[in-house]
């Protein structure tokens, strides 16, 4: 029985696949390969790079006209400014790959024991391939895969290598080189043990063309995911696909893993009865999220880096802000972010998700005290939204202080994430959050999808926090109810006035209470500008009452923050 891949390249055959090379145009490839140019493929980690160079080297294998061999430099990282010993790992590295291509035919063995003798670091990687080259009756194209796994000298010493052998192909250097990472060679800053700053542009002069390889199309969804029901019987309904492009934005691992999540880590649906649907895949979604699997553990570690912190903080404010492009390009390169028609935002449904928890995590756990009630559950189980906001209210006015301190790198947007920490505590006992944040939004939109009745779980879930967790699974004879709650969460502009504020945030907080079908919506502002600094509105109290409006036909309840 086959299965979703996450983890390494797709090389199984018992691994569901879209064909790695209808991923990319492999008719421009095989061109710049006839014209024996160096070229670069980039794409964000878990993409499928990997798999699509497999997948070439084999197709041009078994074509007969080159002979194609893959290495991984990612073997050489421990050695960083260690030229000599990165070196040797790498004509280890690739002198294998060839002996398992050519077997008998080319003793890559016997070149190392020859060569060690007479061994240099900055000449070992043109002299091992030269030798391949003059040995082999065809012109060598050769992948090296995890370029940028390789740091500082060791780095500098590759490219210079490649650089200088260039002129000798294709009799005696590879007619073709691909280099292949996360980010394009020419935004690489090289910084050597000299502590001198070169960019990869000017050591490796000799490329012609970057590719980036790009996500799943829905089309490509729909194939991977039909396969599985082809191998097993077991049918996505039709609403899932739009779905899923809508929480991964096509990114592979994220696709991979979704669907493995939903058919297998879950284990009642193991069934191949069992429909899988959207209400599954959203289970599903907040089971992966809350796992934190290496994937995601990884978007979580690069927060704190200031490169993405100027990148994801005015995101998180709706600040417009124009970025550095070196944050910028390295903050797409790591799949983050992609560019709009409206302008940049986070990349898809799940790291949009996953930033605000984890950015709350300290607060999330502050808030423990306040859960060892459910003073917020009404008797028919529905969410009473007043008694959660003055709660939220009470604990804002005790601690805002207190969590400032400890919301490291992020502190200008305190309101914004404890808002969503603090929900995000609330709905993990049988609900979701949908965000919206980006640049120039100015303010961040959250809708909650609370269920109730309260289900019956039938089967183990992972984590408590309520009424039978997010994965809890309904009995056939419940029919649970779905409540919908809008907010939106807004922060006084000292350079405007409350009531332009006011006005501003009632027409964007109407019309996304409308685009999502309901009449009534909670609209959070924060006041958090030093009224000694300002002409005009002095602030108000921490016990400002909250006002009523209506704006076309949307009511809106205003909670005002000190």
């Amino acid at each position: 029985m086959g299965h979703f891949n996450t983890a390494g390249p797709v090389n199984r055959p018992e691994a569901y696949r879209v064909d790695p090379l209808s991923r990319w145009n492999t008719d421009e490839i095989l061109g710049l390969i006839k014209e024996e140019k160096y070229f670069i493929l980039h794409a964000p980690r878990q993409t499928g790079k990997t798999s699509c160079l497999l997948a070439l080297r084999d197709y041009l294998n078994n074509e007969g006209k080159y002979f194609a061999f893959y290495a991984n430099f990612e073997i050489a990282q421990a050695a960083r400014h260690n030229a000599e010993a990165g070196i040797k790992a790498l004509i280890h590295q690739i002198a294998s790959r060839v002996d398992s291509l050519l077997k008998n035919t080319l003793d890559m063995n016997q070149f190392i024991r020859d060569y060690t003798p007479y061994y240099a670091e900055h000449s070992a990687i043109e002299t091992i391939l030269k030798f391949i080259c003059q040995n082999v009756k065809k012109p060598v194209v050769m992948f090296i895969d995890e370029i940028d796994a390789l740091i500082g000298d060791t780095l500098l010493s590759v490219l210079r290598q490649l650089r200088a052998g260039y002129d000798s192909r294709p009799d005696e250097f590879p007619s073709t080189i691909i280099l292949c990472g996360v980010r394009d060679i020419k935004d690489y800053r090289i910084h050597t043990s000299q502590n001198e700053i070169i960019t990869g542009g000017s050591a490796f002069n000799i490329k012609t063309k970057s590719l980036r390889l790009g996500n799943f199309s829905k089309a490509d969804v729909i194939e991977l995911y039909s396969q599985h029901t082809s191998d097993t019987g077991q049918v996505f309904s039709e609403e899932c696909f739009d779905l899923v492009m809508e929480y991964t934005d096509g990114q592979p691992w994220l696709v991979n893993a979704l669907a493995r999540e939903v058919t297998y880590e879950m284990v009642e649906n193991r069934d191949i009865s069992i429909t899988i649907t959207p209400e599954l895949l959203e289970i599903a979604k907040e089971r992966m999220i809350l796992e934190r699997q290496t994937h995601l553990d990884q978007l979580v570690d690069k927060l704190q880096e200031d490169r993405v912190r100027r990148v994801i903080l005015p995101m998180i404010l709706g600040d417009e802000t124009v970025f550095n492009t070196d944050d910028e390009v390295y903050c797409t390169d790591l799949g983050l972010i992609k560019k709009t028609k409206t302008g940049y935002e986070i990349s898809n449904s799940i790291y949009r998700e996953i930033i605000p928890r984890e950015l709350t995590n300290v607060a999330q756990v502050n808030f423990q005290h306040i859960f060892s009630t459910f003073d917020w559950i009404a008797k028919d189980g529905s969410l009473c939204i007043k008694t959660m906001l003055t709660l939220f209210k009470t604990y804002w006015n005790e601690n805002s202080m207190i969590v400032t301190e400890k919301m490291v790198g992020y502190p200008e947007a305190l309101p914004q994430l404890i808002v969503q920490g603090f929900l995000q505590r609330i709905v993990n006992g049988g609900g979701y959050i949908t965000r919206e944040y980006a640049i120039g939004r100015k303010r961040v939109d959250i809708m909650i999808k609370w269920k109730y009745p309260p289900p019956t779980p039938i089967s183990p879930h992972i984590y408590g926090g309520g009424r039978g967790g997010n994965d809890a699974v309904y009995n056939e004879t419940t029919t649970p109810n779905t409540q919908t709650i809008i907010l939106e969460i807004k922060v006084l502009d000292p350079n405007h006035s409350y009531q332009y504020t006011k006005d501003q945030a009632l027409k964007q907080t109407a019309e996304y209470a409308k685009l999502c079908g309901e009449k009534e919506a909670q609209l959070l502002i924060f006041d958090k500008k030093d009224a000694s600094k300002v002409q005009h509105d002095k602030g108000w109290a921490a016990d400002e009452p909250n006002e009523i409006e209506e704006y076309e036909g949307v009511k809106i309840e205003i909670w005002k923050f000190k």
